[in-house]
């Protein structure tokens, strides 16, 4: 990532220190480039698992697992219901969501590349649900299993290892 401007001062002099730290020569004011955290929702009936297609860059048209980023003063829980709730219009209990694990991620939007820490719950349900698709998600489709989804058709390379996990 190439900052230019100090968004404290507007000097042109900010200049990076490490990956992650960038420090304006003219007010000394520091920019941290930090990881942002996501969640993820691994939905299973029996052993099928659903998958979003993605409505918009980045990947638009790719597979990923139902989720996004956990919004200022949210816990992981609460955002994964508010995600299943925005994208599919379903409606979860917290309580039900299981950790399943955590993987490094790189999420490039509108020219900047966010480092991102992915948190994977799953949530095993009785019967498929009916799912209403909205926000940034175009379709849902079950797999029989983990093994049958399309690894060339998943959007991001943690989403792939994510897939690899649930197979072994």
């Amino acid at each position: 990532m190439t900052l230019r401007y100090c968004p404290a001062c507007g000097a042109k002099r900010l200049a990076p220190e490490s990956n992650k730290r960038w420090v304006c020569g003219a007010c000394a004011f520091c920019y941290y480039h930090n990881v942002a955290t996501a969640v993820a929702v691994v939905l299973r009936v029996g052993e099928a698992v659903l998958l979003t297609q993605r409505a918009r860059n980045p990947q638009q048209g790719f597979l990923d697992f139902p989720g996004g980023f956990v919004d200022p003063g949210e816990t992981l829980e609460a955002a994964a219901v508010r995600e299943l709730e925005e994208e599919l219009g379903l409606t979860v209990d917290g309580d039900a969501l299981h950790y399943r694990f955590s993987l490094w991620n790189r999420y490039p939007y509108a020219g900047v590349t966010y480092p991102t820490s992915d948190v994977y719950f799953e949530l095993t349900l009785p019967t498929r649900p009916v799912l209403r698709c909205a926000d940034d998600v175009a379709g849902a489709y079950w797999f029989p299993r983990p093994g049958a989804i399309p690894r060339e058709q998943l959007a991001f390379p943690a989403v792939l290892e994510a897939v690899e996990r649930l197979t072994a």
